[in-house]
């Protein structure tokens, strides 16, 4: 093995040790320390897009345990944390993926972490802490669900796909996107809406979803969950021919992928 190869290796080994203790700690201080009076602390995009005191808490915690163990790192998270670092690593996070599941007391919200090199993502970790599970993988090492191998489910029949997908907090968007599930819902099995996009994205990779796509997201919602549902299998994309982006992402196995991702383009699922 030549050095560049091993310090590669090793580099990575430790970015996914921080990322899995980063992400059990913050899951456990989510889980463990709701308040029972949990209010909403400030709010974002609309007045339905929320932050609570706990998505604070949480990225506090993430980012001084990042700012320990890894100063030279830059970091990008949901809640503001925006630090550019020398080391040429960036952590994306977000701290509390599915806050207003978390607000009112839903079990599908998540922590995720992704640390990238050189705009390449090398970790991705996805805490689950109501489901007791923590996703990972690694570039190039496979996804793990716990200490167990995750694969996606072989892609089936169009008609037979359950395809899970989000909505914005935008009422215009909302509309456009009610529209493109009103058309695609009689063409496949059914469609599911969890409320966390790093869960549903874990989801595709472990066979609870045939495929999943979503317009709107932001980096921090989908980096570490794109990297875990293509290492167990899954393509992920845009528009044809794109890369995930906000206009869209789309997640499924070789043989869904393509018609699925063909179809949302089709029906405008890339735009408002």
């Amino acid at each position: 093995m030549n050095e560049r190869v091993r310090a590669t290796d090793e580099l990575t080994a430790e970015l996914l040790d921080v990322a899995l203790e980063a992400a059990r700690l913050a899951g456990d201080l989510l889980r463990d320390t709701r308040p029972a009076d949990l209010g909403v602390a400030a709010t974002k995009t609309s007045a339905v897009d929320v932050v609570t005191e706990m998505d604070l808490a949480s990225e506090k915690l993430i980012t001084g345990l990042l700012a320990e163990r890894r100063p030279d790192d830059g970091v990008l998270g949901e809640e503001g944390a925006d630090r550019t670092g020398t080391s040429g690593v960036q952590w994306v996070i977000d701290p509390l993926d599915g806050t207003v599941n978390y607000l009112y007391g839903l079990p599908s919200w998540s922590v995720s972490i992704a640390a990238r090199k050189d705009g390449e993502t090398l970790v991705g970790v996805v805490r689950a802490p109501m489901r007791g599970e923590t996703c990972r993988a690694v570039l190039g090492g496979g996804a793990f669900v716990n200490d167990e191998p995750a694969r996606t489910r072989p892609a089936p029949p169009f008609e037979r796909a359950l395809v899970g997908t989000g909505f914005g907090y935008l009422a215009e968007r909302r509309e456009q996107q009610a529209e493109v599930v009103r058309r695609l819902i009689p063409k496949v099995r059914d469609i599911r809406r969890g409320g966390s996009a790093a869960i549903d994205l874990c989801d595709v990779a472990t066979g609870r979803l045939d495929a999943y796509y979503e317009r709107g997201l932001n980096p921090w919602d989908l980096a570490a969950g794109d990297l875990i549902a293509r290492e167990a299998g899954a393509l992920t994309g845009g528009r044809p021919g794109e890369p995930p982006s906000g206009d869209l992402v789309v997640a499924a196995p070789a043989g869904l992928f393509a018609l699925l991702q063909t179809r949302l383009d089709e029906l405008g699922a890339w735009h408002d």
